[in-house]
């Protein structure tokens, strides 16, 4: 069974709980890496704690909160087999997960709406990797 993990920084945090609390309505379960607060923090700590959980097994996927999704997205794509994908509406949502298999969405909580963000935890989580064309690039990344 895939395993979601969730991470943020302090800018990040309120909507790292909302969509816990979403998740685990669903019935889905996550695991918070943290932080357990909205002391200030540096968000590339948390980046590089879920991207190391989510390349661990190809079934997980990760998802990370701060201001404006940016920096949690250069920190997670350093990491060796690590999509990370900065989204911002449905579409790029969707296509980072159908054209790019996005293992990871980084989200920016200063840019996007609460129902918005929630959507996109929903389009990520649900949408499948299309594979054929996509997986000769996407093995070239």
């Amino acid at each position: 069974m895939r395993k979601i993990f969730i991470s943020s920084d302090h800018a990040g945090f309120r909507l790292k709980e909302t969509i816990k609390v979403f998740l685990r309505n669903k019935k889905v379960k996550v695991e918070d890496l943290g932080p357990k607060n909205d002391s200030s923090v540096d968000y590339p700590d948390y980046a590089h704690k879920v991207a190391k959980r989510v390349k661990l097994n190809k079934t997980n996927v990760g998802i990370l909160v701060c201001g404006s999704g940016t920096g949690m997205n250069i920190a997670a794509n350093k990491h060796k087999n690590i999509r990370a994908a900065q989204c911002f509406n449905l579409k790029s949502t969707k296509l980072s997960r159908l054209h790019n298999d996005a293992n990871i969405i980084t989200l920016g909580s200063r840019l996007i709406t609460k129902k918005n963000a929630l959507k996109f935890v929903s389009v990520f989580l649900n949408t499948k990797f299309d594979g054929g064309r996509h997986l000769k690039r996407v093995k070239k990344i």
